[in-house]
């Protein structure tokens, strides 16, 4: 049995939205791997020791796996990957975030001790993948996200209501405001159009929205973090989702969505066309664009095929996703 070490943001506890550290090491669990996770520590210094200590405590283990971002967490990766190389330990950066390759560009020689020294770097998206292999990373692989296709209800759409649908952490890369200006500017041809909001705080971004909202008597439905079953079950009362962010790699609430059958309107960033192909299993927009993402919406609106096709090319995208078919990736590295 391969034993594995999990070096990771375990902050479910806090309130925050579950991410791969706790997906992904449940599915290897059951796949017949030995396997340890750590850190759920709220101090940021407290769990980066936690972290260098579990490699200490963990130092016979076959691979120590590291989810790595491009921020301050970028630094927890940095540390344990250069203390798995003094201990001789293979370890595997899990590489997460759209802004990742300004890292790279911004800490070349950092970023090269991490990624160049790697048993091997594992890319969720291909927008990554491109991105590291551009930058000479050819050690890197594509891996993506999974989930588990049949704990999505299929609903295709294609009659539709201007019912709108936003599910991410409320944090101010993800712009949660601007799905404000977007409902307000579909009430002016759709007075009856909605919006839910769903998701945890994460920078104070949720108050801010909530403000912004009432600014514009705006009547949106906030409900806080929610388990995945009751946002999908949620989903159900929904049309159209959208995603409103400036900077990301391959949300799996985009996945999740796809999934569901909700027709996509998404901002043109980072990992997304790589995962939504415009026009055929979604609608893509520039960054910030309110008008351009009221244009997307009120184009489903009217047009009953196109909304049908990206409803049923959806899923059968995230279908892809499935991890049955993700297993085997993961198997095969880890073997």
């Amino acid at each position: 049995m391969k034993s594995l070490l999990y070096i990771g943001n375990k902050l479910t506890n806090t309130g925050l939205n579950a991410t791969t550290i706790d997906t992904l090491s449940k599915k290897l669990q059951e796949e017949g791997f030995s396997i340890t996770t750590t850190s759920s520590k709220k101090n940021q210094i407290v769990r980066l020791f936690d972290m260098m200590f579990s490699v200490l405590k963990n130092y016979k283990v076959n691979y120590v796996l590291i989810d790595t971002y491009s921020t301050s967490a970028f630094w927890y990766a940095f540390f344990v990957s250069q203390l798995c190389r003094f201990l001789k330990i293979k370890y595997i950066p899990i590489l997460h975030g759209g802004n990742l390759p300004f890292r790279l560009d911004n800490s070349p020689k950092l970023t090269k001790m991490i990624f160049n020294n790697s048993h091997i770097n594992v890319a969720p998206s291909n927008y990554l993948l491109s991105e590291f292999k551009k930058r000479g990373f050819e050690n890197t692989i594509h891996i993506p996200n999974s989930i588990d296709v049949s704990n999505y209800a299929f609903k295709l759409r294609d009659k539709i209501t201007p019912k709108l649908l936003w599910v991410r952490a409320f944090a101010s890369i993800y712009n949660p405001k601007m799905s404000i200006d977007v409902l307000s500017k579909i009430k002016i041809n759709y007075p009856e159009a909605t919006l839910c909001m769903v998701g945890p705080d994460k920078d104070g971004s949720l108050e801010a929205t909530k403000k912004y909202a009432n600014e514009l008597k705006l009547d949106v439905d906030f409900t806080g973090k929610l388990t995945k079953e009751k946002w999908c079950k949620l989903a159900s009362s929904y049309d159209i989702f959208i995603n409103t962010t400036n900077f990301d790699n391959t949300p799996v609430s985009v996945i999740e969505a796809m999934s569901l059958g909700l027709p996509i309107v998404s901002t043109n960033v980072g990992g997304l066309p790589y995962l939504i192909e415009n026009n055929n299993t979604g609608l893509l927009v520039d960054a910030n664009n309110v008008e351009k993402m009221v244009e997307a919406v009120e184009k489903l609106l009217q047009d009953v095929e196109l909304t049908h096709r990206l409803s049923n090319n959806a899923r059968l995208m995230a279908e892809k996703f499935d991890w049955s078919q993700v297993k085997k990736e993961w198997i095969n590295v880890l073997k």
